[in-house]
């Protein structure tokens, strides 16, 4: 299954290191974070779990609940847990999904064939509180992901939703953003009364907080 920015994030009921869910109601009314691995007690998956429990107040913060998910059982996700608690000095607390049968996965289209048949990649999934998929991405296993952008791409997403516009290059909180040009001049100055830069007609910078 192909999962497209827009789509619907697919519910499952599964097991978890928090015990059972129900994926759309374990949710709520939060963001998720959603994001795999290809296997417990692997380097990179440890230092991408530890640096995920080290940034939950950043998370909560923006009202985004974080949800792993690793091929292997509730067992070993529990032991590899004091792994990444140990190594990484932190206290993992977010749950984890059980899925050794790759039953979600496969849902997710995470398992890639030609890096491993049981295997998940390196997905991610940003998902807004009416369950719509916002972002994907997808790294190769053996390349870490960077979580000052998973970050910065949920600030972008929450303040695009709260003001109407459009984040430039290398957008970072606080700096300028882009009126989009489906917003007309007269809309611009009711929505943006502090004005813009217009550098084209189409290229309208603001600030926007």
């Amino acid at each position: 299954m192909s999962l497209h920015i827009g789509d619907i994030a697919p519910n499952f009921s599964i097991e978890t290191t928090q015990g059972h869910i129900d994926f759309h109601n374990w949710a709520g009314d939060s963001w998720v974070f959603f994001f795999s691995h290809p296997a417990d007690f692997t380097p990179v998956c440890t230092t991408e779990m530890g640096r995920t429990s080290q940034l939950v107040e950043e998370f909560r913060n923006r009202k985004t609940k974080p949800l792993g998910l690793s091929t292997d059982s509730v067992a070993e996700h529990l032991k590899w847990i004091a792994d990444v608690n140990d190594t990484q000095n932190t206290d993992l607390q977010f749950p984890i999904v059980a899925d050794p049968d790759c039953k979600i996965a496969k849902l997710y289209d995470m398992i890639h064939p030609s890096e491993s048949d049981t295997a998940a990649v390196r997905s991610v999934f940003i998902i807004d509180p009416d369950k719509k998929i916002r972002l994907t991405m997808t790294y190769p296993m053996s390349v870490g992901r960077n979580f000052d952008e998973m970050l910065r791409v949920i600030d972008a997403l929450q303040l695009g939703d709260k003001r109407h516009i459009a984040t430039p290059a290398d957008w970072l909180p606080g700096g300028k953003v882009i009126i989009p040009p489906s917003i007309n001049n007269d809309e611009a100055k009711k929505l943006f009364p502090e004005g813009w830069d217009e550098l084209r007609p189409y290229l309208r910078l603001t600030q926007a907080s």
